[in-house]
C-alpha cells in the first residue's frame, strides 16, 4: 500500500527530527551547544561594558611607546605582541576603524629597513610569537606583505624539531603553552593549512602529559613545582586559542579538551570572593594577581560561549572575574596588581622549595604592565564575540 500524503509528511518530519537530534548530540559532544549567555555577559554596571573597556585599554597601547623606544631594549618583546593582538581583536569586533588604522600604523615602522632590525631573529619561543600580529593584520586587511612576514615566523619555529616532532624551542615551561600555539594557530587561520594546527595540537598534548597534575593545575616547570598564577593563565589561554580553531574531528581535540575542562574545574575552587585568583593559585596567604585572572576570565568566557563549559556553573565565575579586573583598572586605563615578568624559580633562586616559594611571593606588582593589559583585551574581545 502506498503511504498517504499525511503519512509521508509524518515520516519526513520524523526523519528531520531524528537528524536534528543526531546533529545536536554530535555538536554537544564535540563543540558543545552554544547557550544563551546574556544573563551572565550583559547588563554591565557603569564603566564595565567590554566594548568601552576594550577600546580604552587598546588606545592606551596605541599611545604607549614600545620598549625599543624607551629602554635600552634591542627587540620588540612578547608582552607588546600579545597586547597588539588583543588590541587588533577589539578594534575588529567594535568596528573601530580609527583604532585599527592606528594599530597598523604603529606596526608599520617595523616593516622599514631600520624597524626590521628591532625584530629578533633568534629561534626562541618568546620571539617567534611576534608573527601573530602581522598574521592578524593580514586577516583584517588582506595585504599579503603581512602574511609573508607572519607565516615566516611560524615556519621557522619548526625548522628544527625534537625526535617526537615538536619544535626544539619547547622548554616545558607553562609559559610556552600560549607562546607556541598562538603563532601556529594564527598561521592556520590565515592560510587554512592544517599543518599549523597539527603542530600546535601535538605540542599541547605533549605539554599536558608532562605538566598537568592530578588536581588539574600546572607546574611552572618540573623543577619549579608551584602553581604560579600567570603560568597557569598562559596554559588556559593557549588551550582556548587552540580549541577555538581545532576541528571537532581532530584526533587530538579530545585530549586537549579533557585537559582544558579539568583545569577549569580546578580553578573554580580557588577563585577569591573578589573574583580574582592568587599569585600562587592554591596558597591562601598569597596576594591577588590580575594577569592570571585575566587569562582565566578569557578562557572561561570563551568556554561558556562555545558550550564547552556549563553556563550556569562557569558563567557567574567568568562575570565575577571580569568585574574584579575592571575594578582594578584606574582612571589612567592601567590595571593594577600585575606580576612583573617572572622566570622559573629554579633558574633564579635554585632548588630550595622554601626559597622558591618566597621568590614567587616577593615578585613586584606593577600597574599597566602589558602582561596584565593584554588579558583585559582578550577577555573584552571574548565577551564581544
Amino acid at each position: 500500500m502506498n503511504p498517504s500524503p499525511a503519512q509521508k509528511r509524518s515520516g519526513l518530519l520524523s526523519l528531520l527530527l531524528a537528524g536534528s537530534l543526531l546533529a545536536l548530540g554530535a555538536g554537544c559532544q564535540s563543540q558543545g551547544a552554544k547557550p544563551n549567555t546574556a544573563k551572565y555577559f550583559a547588563d554591565w554596571p557603569a564603566g564595565a561594558a567590554p566594548a568601552d573597556v576594550g577600546r580604552r585599554v587598546a588606545q592606551k597601547f596605541v599611545d604607549r611607546k614600545l620598549e625599543i623606544e624607551t629602554n635600552p631594549r634591542r627587540f620588540v618583546i612578547y608582552p607588546e605582541v600579545i597586547s597588539w593582538y588583543g588590541s587588533l581583536s577589539v578594534a575588529k569586533l567594535t568596528k573601530d576603524e580609527a583604532l585599527r588604522t592606528a594599530l597598523i600604523r604603529k606596526f608599520d615602522y617595523l616593516l622599514t629597513p631600520e624597524g626590521s632590525k628591532r625584530i629578533s631573529p633568534d629561534a626562541h619561543v618568546d620571539y617567534h610569537i611576534f608573527g601573530a600580529v602581522p598574521l592578524e593584520i593580514y586577516m583584517q586587511t588582506g595585504d599579503p606583505k603581512y602574511l609573508d612576514l607572519g607565516k615566516g615566523f611560524a615556519d621557522r619555529q619548526w625548522a628544527k624539531t625534537t625526535p617526537d616532532g615538536i619544535t626544539a624551542e619547547a622548554r616545558y615551561w607553562s609559559d610556552d603553552m600560549y607562546m607556541l600555539p598562538l603563532i601556529q594557530v594564527q598561521a592556520y587561520r590565515a592560510t587554512g593549512n592544517q599543518v599549523y594546527l597539527d603542530r600546535a595540537a601535538l605540542t599541547m598534548a605533549a605539554y599536558l602529559d608532562k605538566l598537568q597534575k592530578p588536581n588539574g593545575l600546572f607546574l611552572h616547570s618540573e623543577d619549579s613545582p608551584f602553581y604560579w598564577g600567570r603560568g597557569n593563565g598562559w596554559v588556559a589561554a593557549g588551550m582556548t586559542e587552540l580549541l577555538s580553531s581545532l576541528p571537532a574531528d581532530h584526533p587530538r581535540r579530545a585530549r586537549i579538551m579533557a585537559g582544558y575542562t579539568k583545569m577549569m574545574a580546578a580553578l573554580l575552587q580557588y577563585q577569591a570572593p573578589e573574583g580574582l585568583w592568587r599569585q600562587l593559585i592554591d596558597q591562601p596567604d598569597f596576594w591577588l594577581e590580575t594577569s592570571g585572572t585575566g587569562m582565566f576570565a578569557y578562557s572561561m568566557v570563551t568556554g561558556v560561549k562555545n558550550g564547552w563549559l556549563d553556563a550556569a556553573t562557569y558563567g557567574p565565575a567568568a562575570r565575577k572575574a571580569w568585574l574584579g579586573m575592571v575594578q582594578r583598572i584606574g582612571a589612567d586605563d592601567q590595571i593594577a596588581d600585575v606580576c612583573v615578568g617572572t622566570n622559573k624559580a629554579f633558574q633564579q633562586v635554585g632548588p630550595d622549595l622554601a626559597v622558591q616559594r618566597k621568590y614567587y611571593f616577593d615578585r613586584q606588582r606593577h600597574s599597566g604592565d602589558l602582561h596584565g593589559q593584554a588579558p583585559v583585551l582578550w577577555t573584552a574581545a571574548a565577551l564581544l564575540r
